[in-house]
This record gives C-alpha cells, structure tokens and sequence, in this order.
C-alpha cells in the first residue's frame, strides 16, 4: 500500500511539472544571451533543438547535419558569452552567419 502511494505521489509531480510548464509562453525576441546561458528562460538543451529546428525551417531546409550541431551550438555560446547583452536570435545570426 505504501508503495502505491509513493508512485501515485511521483506521477502526480511529475505530471504537475509538465502541466505547468506547457502552460508557459516565451517571447524569443526578448531572450538575451545571458538569459539563455544561465537558463533564466528554458532548459538549454530544448531550447537549442528548437532554435535549430526554427532556422532550418525558416531557410526550408529539412536536412539537419546533426554531427554539426554541437559545433554550432559551441560556436553560439561562445559568441554569446562574449555578448550577453545582445538578443539571442541576432547572436545566433552574428554567431553562425546566414548561410549556416
């Protein structure tokens, strides 16, 4: 019975959290760099998927060079660390030009 209780209790938070954050709305274009590195804003991780995912979209390219993500997304956060005032959709663009 115990048992029971303790993974009712844990799929209660677990489902909660979720809840929770679908419910969140992030305006991108007020992002900053700094907010991005110390995940002020979203998981980092996430984040980073999605905005790969909008720049492919946004040049209708469905191929993702996956093995150049990590690169870019080096690259990004250097340019951000250097950077942490600036909005963090012109840093992605400054960071990894246009054709990338």
């Amino acid at each position: 019975m115990k048992s029971s209780f303790i993974l009712l209790a844990m799929l209660i938070s677990v489902f909660g959290i979720s809840v929770a954050r679908a419910q969140e709305t992030i305006d991108i274009a007020k992002i900053t760099c700094d907010q991005f590195l110390t995940g002020q804003v979203y998981d980092a991780q996430t984040f980073s998927i999605w905005l790969s995912g909008y720049y492919h979209g946004e040049r209708h390219n469905t191929v993702v060079d996956v093995s150049a993500l990590k690169k870019h997304a080096l690259d990004m956060m250097d340019y951000c660390i250097e950077h942490k005032d600036m909005k963090l959709m012109e840093a992605i663009k400054n960071a990894l030009g246009a054709k990338k």
